[in-house]
């Protein structure tokens, strides 16, 4: 997570601690006695890229001499284009150029008046550092091959294919050593689909290749797109699919440089940005050995941030005259149902959140109950902002049970609390005392003191599940709602301050945010009516306001939305439990619970300490 999720998390988790320990009375002591501020790259940096994408380190594979040598050959460029995507193919390495995914369009787009829109498709591919999806090997002299420098020959003549949703085409790449030793790549692309199938097939390779393996790789990761690439590499890196189980290698300072080794079977490997993946997927995982991740992250300009990753599978080479392996090559959106249509649990890369090791209980509550819920909602909502409403609503509901015994709690520990005050007063001079009579009063109304607690905390996975899930959901990107919310996937600015604010990197006034912030301060005027809690009325509005202005509109209008609908609940039950009084349980020690052990635990620690006194 970056340092402003981060913050967020630690000040709301104290503010939270801070109000249940203010207004949870606690029983009396028996004796007297603890990444980069986030900024945006600029506008045009973005839209060069397409054109000029900055250098990086060169890469450790280099051509030999002789039969692997024709890199001065003229370059040919194919262009395919699909339902889904356009892609671009060179003969040089018989590599993918360029990928345009054509249902997903630049964030900038947004930013123009809608009569001056024309859209620019988000385009994935860094080839201007070298190769992307390249074969590496160890010839029998010793030399380190690539065959991203080569220059194949292909089958087909035309520059251009347009192919429709029911159709596929495949086209072939071949680079010739001499008489039947050959390097050949077969790319089969269909109409309406993300995935592209490849085969490798090497001919009388068998006196070339050394060790016994060569890698299939991907180079230099996969491009930014979005402006805030400081937001973006917090949720870039690479991983695999690895004993069961998604292993992910992540580069986060500055400077750093990560790898990672992996023996036996691979089920894919994947380089991702915040909303777009590539994943390379063997059709057989036995024919894979093992697999290495390195990547590393950089400045970029405007106080920016890049990651670049390189993923091998290591293949295993039998040394025979003839040889073919089939692998997937998906290169798309990160979204959840697409993934998982492949069956090969490629939906483990959709990221919801680890949030300090909450992970095995956050992902299963976003992914099979929240995620369905949302996607569900939009097969009849056509807008996102309307969903998100409805949705925040739902959620309201569902948890109104747990709100409803929270307040009713908290409620009657306000009216406890003037027979607490007077067990202080008379028992001030005798702590054990005070500490069992406090006990015996909660138990003879039937009151537990950590009663406004739990129902609270048991929210608390729904709530950072919802987190995970708008932070990075890609059915957000780009999706506008209305007046100045453009993006839902973005915060919604309203003004540009010109400067940053220490500690909370807020160069922007977000609407949504100001306006979750000033439903926040009306439900606690609401709710808190101790005096001592006067303090916690504005600190928890205003903190909450800042951490909120960076973060998506989207996650903003569920926030401002659950907020209002809270302010509604919170009248309908201060007005409908406005004359509950206390009454006493008709049998306390009927039922033994909470309360019960509280006491008897005083009790026991009273004749402990009486004992150490007799000595």
């Amino acid at each position: 997570m970056d340092r402003q999720t981060v913050i967020a998390f630690i000040l709301i988790g104290i503010i939270v601690v801070l109000w249940l320990y203010i207004t949870t009375p606690p029983p009396q002591p028996v004796s007297e006695k603890k990444q980069v501020d986030t900024t945006l790259v600029d506008k045009k940096n973005q839209k060069d890229e397409t054109k000029k994408e900055e250098t990086t380190p060169p890469a450790g594979d280099t051509l030999s001499s002789g039969l692997f040598q024709n890199k001065n050959q003229q370059e040919k460029v194919i262009v395919v284009e699909t339902e889904k995507s356009i892609i671009e193919l060179s003969t040089r390495g018989a590599n993918l150029r360029k990928v345009f995914l054509k249902e997903f369009n630049n964030w900038y787009d947004t930013e123009k008046p809608a009569a001056e829109r024309k859209p620019t498709f988000v385009q994935l591919i860094n080839y201007s550092k070298g190769g992307t999806y390249d074969i590496s090997f160890v010839s029998s002299e010793g030399k380190k091959i690539n065959t991203s420098d080569l220059i194949f020959s292909s089958d087909k003549a035309t520059s251009f294919y347009l192919v429709s949703p029911k159709d596929s085409l495949s086209i072939s790449f071949t680079f010739e050593i001499s008489a039947g030793k050959f390097i050949k790549k077969v790319y089969s692309f269909y109409g309406d689909k993300y995935n592209i199938n490849t085969s490798i097939e090497l001919s009388g390779m068998n006196d070339l290749i050394s060790n016994n393996t060569y890698d299939l790789v991907w180079s230099n990761g996969i491009r930014f797109v979005e402006n805030n690439s400081v937001d973006e590499a917090n949720y870039s890196n690479a991983s695999v699919f690895y004993g069961d189980e998604q292993v992910i290698v992540d580069a986060s300072g500055i400077g750093e440089k990560v790898a990672n080794d992996f023996n036996g079977r691979i089920d894919w490997i994947a380089v991702r940005n915040k909303y777009f993946a590539s994943i390379i997927i063997p059709d057989n995982p036995s024919d894979v050995e093992g697999a290495y991740i390195e990547g590393y992250r950089i400045a970029a300009p405007n106080s920016g941030v890049k990651e670049f990753y390189e993923a091998r599978l290591i293949v295993p080479f039998k040394n025979e005259s003839y040889e073919k392996k089939n692998f997937n090559l998906y290169i798309g959106p990160i979204e959840y149902h697409i993934l998982q249509s492949y069956n090969r649990n490629l939906q483990k890369i959709v990221d919801f959140g680890s949030f300090f090791g909450l992970k095995f209980i956050v992902r299963p509550i976003a992914e099979f109950v929240l995620l369905p819920l949302f996607n569900f909602l939009h097969t009849f909502i056509p807008n996102y902002g309307i969903v998100i409403i409805v949705f925040s609503l739902i959620i309201k509901i569902v948890l109104y049970p747990l709100t409803k015994k929270s307040m009713q709690s908290m409620k009657k520990m306000q009216l406890l609390q003037p027979k607490i005050n007077e067990i202080k007063e008379k028992y001030k001079e005798d702590p054990q005392k005070m500490n069992k009579e406090t006990m015996k009063l909660y138990s003879t109304y039937g009151i537990n003191p950590a009663g406004g607690c739990f129902p609270i905390l048991l929210q608390m996975p729904i709530f950072i599940a919802l987190w995970g899930l708008f932070q990075a959901a890609i059915e957000l990107r780009n999706q506008p709602f209305f007046w100045w919310i453009t993006d839902l996937s973005r915060p919604d600015v309203i003004l540009d301050l010109g400067f940053s604010l220490p500690l909370f990197g807020v160069q922007q006034i977000s609407g949504l945010a100001l306006l979750m912030g000033i439903t926040t301060f009306v439900q606690q005027k609401m709710s808190v009516k101790d005096p001592k809690q006067q303090a916690l009325i504005y600190m928890m509005p205003v903190m909450l306001t800042l951490l909120f202005m960076t973060f998506p509109s989207g996650l903003n209008l569920y926030y401002f939305m659950f907020n209002v609908f809270s302010i509604a609940q919170q009248y309908y039950i201060n007005h409908t439990h406005s004359d509950m009084v206390l009454e006493p349980v008709k049998d306390p020690s009927k039922s033994k619970g909470f309360m019960a052990r509280l006491m008897e635990a005083a009790e026991q620690q009273a004749k402990t300490q009486q004992k150490k006194k007799g000595r």
